[in-house]
């Protein structure tokens, strides 16, 4: 970096070119190892899901708007989703001190004087008299020359200032999604839509469905036709995934899709996980449990039967994120100039 202005800095490649760009879309080399190794971690992290985009949406190193961008997603292109996070939304602290880097002075323009005025301003109106009946209103109400009824002295105390209330920090809903190329960082949850066919997205009702699994297929003459599990939530904003889900299956019958199972009014983390190698699907969640605990549950779904066979303690992961510690951009540091150079460029500000 060789200056800077507000948020725009100045910088300088390693060929020479010069340019100006938005600091925050500055990365340094410690933040560069901290996106490949969320990338090579988030790898092993099990898909809930592909999501499409109706316009290009940016993708952050932390689950923050004011986090540099360092990849963006196509219009309708697909990424996974594997994780969640509620942030809030607040700016982060200053990455750097500007003492470390020359400042770029903003020259204002003087403002114009114009020539004075030949008419004087007009006079002032004379000023309003007292009233007619200002010696009767001078006399004192005779209640408050009255002696108090009271032997003791009234005291008044001041009443205590009443606290404000704290006004709610606004608060943004983050997920963490995966590329096709591998790479892995933190778009917000709102533009994102769960790539399900619509002939069973339609059973969201007005709910966003946060995870989605294949149970296995179903051949219907020449249809073939996958059985489902999804998950969804009312609505956001919850330190929570999904607080229902629900088997969806094909009926050979009606040749439409039908609820085999829901259960709604829980508080469900991820991941879930589907298992379809046996000869039944297995799939698992983590709920909690009215004293707060997670609880990890297996279930099996056996033709159009939902069944829980195993429920065991969980503990939960740490969202995955960037190290704190590789945050902070290191300081630029700025070549030292002469004197004459130093003198020579106050002397053109001077006289600019």
């Amino acid at each position: 970096m060789v200056e800077y202005r507000h948020r725009l800095v100045k910088v300088r490649t390693t060929a020479g070119a010069e340019g100006w760009t938005d600091l925050r879309e500055l990365l340094s080399p410690a933040q560069m190892d901290g996106l490949r190794q969320m990338a090579a971690t988030a790898a092993r992290y099990p898909s809930q899901g592909a999501a499409t985009v109706f316009e290009p949406l940016n993708v952050h190193t932390e689950p923050n708007r004011s986090s540099p961008s360092f990849w963006q997603i196509p219009e309708n292109g697909k990424v996974d989703v594997i994780g969640h996070k509620l942030a809030p939304r607040t700016q982060p602290p200053e990455i750097f001190e500007p003492a470390q880097v020359r400042r770029v002075p903003v020259r204002r323009k003087p403002k114009a004087k114009g020539p004075p005025s030949k008419i004087p301003p007009p006079p002032r109106p004379p000023a309003p008299g007292p009233p007619p009946n200002w010696q009767a209103l001078s006399v004192p109400n005779s209640q408050s020359l009255a002696p108090a009824q009271t032997d003791q002295p009234k005291v008044q105390t001041a009443s205590p200032p009443v606290p404000r209330p704290t006004p709610p920090v606004p608060m943004d809903d983050w997920s963490l999604v995966r590329g096709p190329e591998g790479k892995a960082g933190w778009v917000l949850t709102r533009p994102l839509s769960m790539a399900i066919p619509d002939e069973v997205a339609q059973y969201a009702e007005g709910h966003r469905i946060t995870s989605y699994f294949s149970l296995g297929q179903v051949h219907d003459k020449d249809l073939v036709k996958n059985n489902w599990l999804w998950t969804t939530i009312t609505k956001g904003q919850q330190p929570y995934e999904f607080d229902s889900f629900r088997v969806f299956v094909w009926s050979l019958k009606h040749h439409r899709y039908e609820t085999a199972y829901i259960e709604r009014d829980v508080a469900g983390h991820f991941p879930v996980e589907v298992d379809n190698s046996g000869s039944a699907p297995r799939f698992t969640l983590v709920l909690e449990r009215d004293d707060g605990q997670l609880q990890r549950k297996t279930y099996t779904f056996e033709g159009f039967r939902v069944h829980m066979v195993a429920s065991e303690p969980y503990q939960a992961k740490p969202v995955l994120e960037i190290p704190k510690a590789s945050l902070p951009v290191p300081h630029p540091t700025v070549p030292s100039r002469s004197w004459y150079a130093r003198a020579k460029e106050r002397l053109r500000h001077l006289f600019h």
